[in-house]
């Protein structure tokens, strides 16, 4: 009678056991899916942030003024250069250099070189606030 209460005990002691490794292992499961979804969850937060600020920031700081491109028709004077003009009409904020604009006065008056002559007339673009 003592064996065989000794083997009920014993198989009461692995079910136990078994139940114990079985909880623990479940409880590790659930632990590493809650980390997950609080490490996605972070992320997609992070994200969202970033990308909002960055819309707004960009919405914000437009350092150019709302301004309406024109063109003028002009009459070349003696001492005019397309420099000269350039420096005259050029809005700093909406050309890199001062080449790009002359680049585009001699491609709108169809000039292969800086070489203009007195009397002629450019056309020239400049901007004009609204």
């Amino acid at each position: 009678m003592y064996t065989n209460n000794m083997s009920t005990t014993r198989e009461i002691d692995i079910k136990s056991e078994r139940r114990i490794v079985e909880n623990r292992n479940r409880r590790q499961q659930e632990m590493r899916k809650h980390f997950l979804m609080f490490l996605m969850t972070a992320c997609l937060i992070i994200t969202c942030s970033v990308s909002i600020c960055g819309f707004y920031s960009n919405a914000k700081n437009s350092s150019v003024e709302d301004a309406c491109k024109y063109y003028k028709s002009i009459e070349v004077s003696e001492d005019d250069t397309l420099w000269s003009i350039a420096g005259t009409y050029m809005d700093q904020n909406h050309y890199v250099s001062i080449y790009d604009y002359i680049e585009e006065v001699k491609f709108m008056n169809a000039l292969t070189d800086d070489e203009i002559h007195f009397g002629k007339y450019l056309i020239i673009p400049y901007y004009h606030p609204q």
